[in-house]
């Protein structure tokens, strides 16, 4: 990626809708609220053939304390630290306000180069506000319609100098790149003798790291520690963080390695229950997290360590579960707690009750605004990452299914036994296997336990969903159809 572009702006003035607008999704919440984002979301932007960084960034604000104000202020700060140029918005319809004319002076005076976009220029009514913007003495303004697309092209035209001098350096760097080879390392034949680099025969490929990022989202319910847990992994102040409940509105994503592993952190919103949602952007935020859930690979359900696994806790494992992700417990504020021996055997004893679908889930206990333990929880990520995706030979499949129906046979139905006659794995991802049965209908869901709890214990497969799938065999003696 080439440059970096900041959209700043006091609230409401239609940051968000053109962040979305440049990378072509809707993941940052728009509504007509101010002041619905909060913590600093980034994107691969596009216009055209020209590609870029962009950062979402809060409502600018005149707070310099520790308020929840003055953290988001400092977070849009650091991103225009960062950024190459900045997008100052303002929004036409409304005019120039006391509030924009403060925060394009402290542009002026700010490293960072800065342009003017006035936008929601829609209409005509917009169009007598634009001589009103000269006065800010950031130059000519670009008048757009973020929602309805216009206007994107003067943004483009500004940005090309910066696009093209990105290039020039990119091509310059892989000229300088390029290794003159020593022709008196190379034999006649043009055989490198320098350095054997033959891969030995027995060694082994990991299927699960195919270079992609493991998605990894951080769920739970609000103020348990979502954003400082982030914090703490990456070891720095990415996220918003503070004593009040619910400041997490969007998920933001984040792009980490660790130990030479890819992944992508997400952090989500705060899920309450159902019925205390009343505000429109909790349940926006409340969807957000949701579809999070349904894009991770893998998930870690931050819970309280002073009130672990209650309803609302139980529920977002569900969720989980349903939706096929492999999930990490992460029971945090440990340090918190004084008899952890009771702790723990509390925590067992609900997951056994609470969560029997999926027994062998892992859980980890941790203190994120300590940063005791935190390796673990990575640790334990990659362990249910390679059994998420673990793959079983249909042989071994067939052999273990002959066991099984030996050792416990299916019910009879109708005077005539039960017949499973053919296993394999039709997916991973999560482990999900087809078994061809002569009459799926009637087996019952005592012996799916069965074949289940089977499969985890003798190929190793705690801690994520299973699925086996019932498809009548077909009958060789049956009449065929006519087409």
């Amino acid at each position: 990626m080439s440059f970096t572009v900041a959209l700043v702006g006091r609230p409401n003035v239609g940051k968000s809708t053109l962040f979305n607008r440049l990378v072509g999704k809707r993941l940052a919440l728009v509504d007509d609220t101010p002041g619905v984002t909060r913590d600093r979301r980034e994107g691969n932007a596009r216009i055209s053939d020209m590609r870029f960084r962009v950062f979402d960034t809060a409502g600018l604000e005149e707070s310099f304390d520790n308020s929840l104000e003055g953290r988001m202020r400092h977070q849009t700060e650091e991103a225009l630290l960062e950024a190459d140029v900045a997008l100052f918005m303002i929004d036409a319809r409304a005019g120039v306000t006391p509030l924009d004319e403060h925060f394009a002076q402290y542009l002026r005076k700010h490293e960072t180069p800065a342009y003017l976009i006035a936008n929601k220029c829609e209409g005509a009514m917009a169009q007598h506000s634009l001589h009103e913007c000269y006065k800010l003495g950031l130059g000519e303004p670009m008048p757009i319609s973020a929602e309805h697309g216009e206007g994107i092209l003067d943004i483009y035209q500004v940005l090309l100098p910066l696009w093209e001098e990105e290039e020039a350096l990119q091509k310059a760097e892989a000229q300088s790149n390029i290794e003159l080879i020593d022709l008196d390392e190379v034999d006649p034949e043009g055989l490198d003798l320098a350095e054997d680099n033959e891969v030995e025969e027995d060694e082994e490929i990991n299927s699960t790291d195919d270079g992609r990022p493991i998605q990894l989202a951080i769920v739970g319910r609000p103020n348990v520690g979502k954003s400082t847990l982030v914090n703490a992994l990456i070891g720095e102040d990415r996220l918003l963080t503070g004593p009040e409940a619910g400041i997490t509105r969007d998920s933001i994503g984040i792009d980490w390695e660790w130990n030479g592993r890819a992944i992508k952190l997400i952090d989500t919103a705060g899920l309450r229950r159902r019925g205390r949602i009343t505000q429109k952007i909790e349940k926006l935020s409340a969807a957000d997290t949701k579809r999070s859930i349904r894009f991770a690979q893998v998930v870690a359900l931050v819970l309280d360590a002073n009130d672990m696994l209650e309803k609302q806790d139980l529920t977002i494992a569900s969720q989980v579960i349903d939706e096929g992700r492999a999930l990490v417990l992460v029971v945090n504020k440990w340090d918190s707690i004084k008899d952890k021996q009771a702790a723990l055997e509390k925590l067992s004893d609900r997951m056994q009750t609470s969560l029997p679908q999926v027994r062998g889930i892992p859980f980890v206990t941790v203190s994120a605004l300590k940063g005791k333990n935190l390796n673990k929880i990575l640790d334990s990520v990659l362990d249910i990452y390679e059994v998420w995706n673990r793959r079983i030979p249909t042989a071994r499949l067939n052999e273990w299914l002959a066991r099984m129906t030996e050792m416990h046979p299916p019910p009879l139905t109708h005077g005539r036994r039960i017949k499973l006659r053919y296993m394999t794995q039709a997916k991973t991802r999560p482990p999900t296997f087809a078994s061809f049965i002569s009459v799926p209908e009637d087996l019952p869901t005592s012996y799916m336990r069965y074949l289940i709890n089977g499969l985890r214990e003798d190929f190793d497969l705690w801690g994520v969903p299973l699925r086996i799938m019932m498809r009548k065999s077909k009958n060789p003696f049956a009449p065929k159809k006519k087409r």
